[in-house]
């Protein structure tokens, strides 16, 4: 049995962290996929990365996964994805799990509010 401070770690052993800096140089690239795993209600408050895509953390292995007929043609193994939510811990689970479904390339932004005090760009939705 694991506790969420674990399950937690783990994740957060298996996905590699990127500062907002680093992740600054990535927006708009084509090789690289933003996802912004919080709920709506949050990604309606406070907008999200320029050109994110927006999926709930439980929704997101359904979205990723090409043999599901939710799949989105968004998520690409190709793809470096860099996933965030309101304060890292989302984001390292779903980044955990994405490579184990065969993500290679993931990284953990870590909370939105990081990527904001930064200077990060935020797109309206």
């Amino acid at each position: 049995m694991k506790t969420v401070q674990q399950m937690l770690a783990d994740a957060e052993a298996a996905v590699p962290r990127i500062s907002p800096e680093e992740a600054k140089a990535l927006v708009g690239r084509p090789d690289v996929l933003f996802l912004d795993v919080r709920e709506p209600a949050e990604v309606a408050a406070s907008g999200k990365v320029p050109g994110a895509l927006s999926i709930p953390r439980g929704l997101v292995e359904f979205r990723a996964d090409p043999a599901s007929p939710l799949h989105d043609a968004s998520f690409d193994r190709a793809k470096t994805v860099v996933a965030y939510c309101a304060s890292g811990g989302r984001s390292a689970l779903v980044g955990k799990v994405l490579k184990e479904m065969g993500y290679e390339n993931v990284r953990n932004l870590g909370g939105f509010k990081g990527w904001v005090d930064a200077g990060g760009e935020v797109e309206s939705v």
